[in-house]
């Protein structure tokens, strides 16, 4: 599924090329000595799928230079087949486990949608209605936008990291990870003296601030603080018992575990590519991006949510089409986006189907996320390094040809 990079600033690149040659899973390692386990085996009809995607997942893991993947499927709602790879701590061979938990980045946005959907059921939220009328000590320019058009990446606001033209802004690209934040309106003042870069609704820009607005504004219409809502009513619901917010703390210099079970963060060496080597990332605070960008999860947890979806277990159907269905400009012109989901079409099994779901990057995390709704399939996977979003979303379409493949 199509992803947003986290655009850190050039401090942060810069520090990691000038660190040296960095680590590797091992130089030259064979893919068939990387550890794994698996959670739940897949049945007899998807082994052959499940041994293709293996020895794939394997090879990315070497060629790429990756500490690791981890994978899941869900297939007609029920988890199919979940395995993870290689190391989550490349110092201390520490391998993952399908349980270790990764940073989510932008697949945060999916899960929050969920609690929106929620509130939408419960009449106590309106999409087309003023944010300002919900979280009132927004400036009027941020309260004048909607929760559609904030959902759908169309309000106007800008996405950390980035400047007037979408440029890196090495001065205050990170503040959200400068402070730790125990509620969503703590982080709404971080980009409060931003204008909005567009009249909303006139044109599509991915902006991670416009959802930490979101999360402040499920916190504010359920009464509660935004991570405690999500945990009892859609992780609990949903049975996510390895999703929650991140959490500050750890070694501030290295990738230490400030989260019990998360696997160690890593970053490339240079030029923003594994394959020239690995250090370990900094151990930046993600609490203040809450339901933007600030979960932490397994890919297993992320099937069963899709699933969840797909049985209408959490949501009602209709809920769930109105999330995941294509929105537009004002121009008519379509954004490839819901509310929280990217929505497109790719070639699968020689045809060209329906794809909704979500890319991730954080310091020290990637993930790809993936439904076909066609097929009643569910795909994530995970790897504890920035900036290999294409190679889990390319391993995350592998997994989807090798399943569907064999129906």
């Amino acid at each position: 599924m199509n992803r947003c990079t986290v655009r850190l600033p050039f401090i942060l690149a810069t520090a990691s090329i000038l660190a040296g040659c960095g680590l590797s899973p091992s130089p030259g390692e064979d893919p068939g000595a990387l550890p794994a386990e698996t959670l739940a085996p897949p049945a007899v009809r998807y082994a052959a799928a499940a041994e293709q995607i293996r020895r794939h997942a394997r090879d990315l893991i070497v060629d790429e230079n990756l500490p690791g993947v981890s994978i899941a499927v869900a297939v007609s709602g029920e988890l199919a087949w979940a395995e993870a790879l290689g190391w989550s701590d490349l110092e201390e061979r520490v391998p993952l486990t399908p349980r270790t938990r990764f940073r989510i980045g932008g697949v945060s946005q999916p899960l929050t949608a969920a609690a929106v959907g929620l509130l939408l059921e419960r009449g106590l939220l309106d999409l087309d209605t003023p944010v300002g009328s919900y979280v009132p000590a927004l400036p009027d320019g941020h309260g004048r936008v909607t929760s559609r058009q904030l959902m759908g990446h169309v309000a106007g606001f800008g996405h950390y990291g980035g400047g007037e033209n979408g440029q890196v802004d090495p001065d205050g690209g990170l503040v959200f990870a400068r402070r730790t934040c125990a509620v969503a309106a703590d982080a709404t003042d971080i980009f409060a003296g931003d204008r909005l870069r567009f009249e909303p609704g006139t044109a599509f820009r991915y902006s991670s601030y416009g959802w930490v607005l979101v999360s402040a504004l499920v916190e504010a219409v359920a009464g509660e603080p935004f991570a405690d809502f999500m945990d009892r009513e859609v992780f609990a619901a949903v049975g996510m018992p390895d999703t929650l917010l991140d959490a500050p703390g750890g070694p501030p210099g290295g990738h230490g575990h400030a989260v019990p079970g998360r696997a160690g963060l890593y970053f490339p060496a240079f030029a923003m590519r594994t394959r020239f080597g690995l250090h370990g990332a900094p151990n930046i605070d993600h609490t203040c991006l809450m339901g933007a960008d600030g979960f932490v999860s397994t890919p297993s947890d992320l099937v069963r949510f899709g699933a969840s979806l797909t049985r209408g277990d959490v949501l009602e159907p209709g809920t769930v089409e109105l999330l995941q269905t294509e929105a537009q400009l004002a121009s008519g012109e379509p954004t490839g986006y819901g509310l929280g989901w990217f929505v497109r079409r790719v070639p699968l099994d020689d045809a060209e189907v329906r794809v909704i779901g979500h890319g991730g990057s954080a310091v020290g995390g990637s993930t790809s996320f993936m439904a076909f709704p066609d097929h009643d399939l569910v795909i994530a996977v995970s790897s504890n390094v920035s900036f290999a979003e294409d190679a889990v979303r390319s391993l995350a379409l592998a997994t989807a040809a090798a399943f569907t493949g064999d129906e």
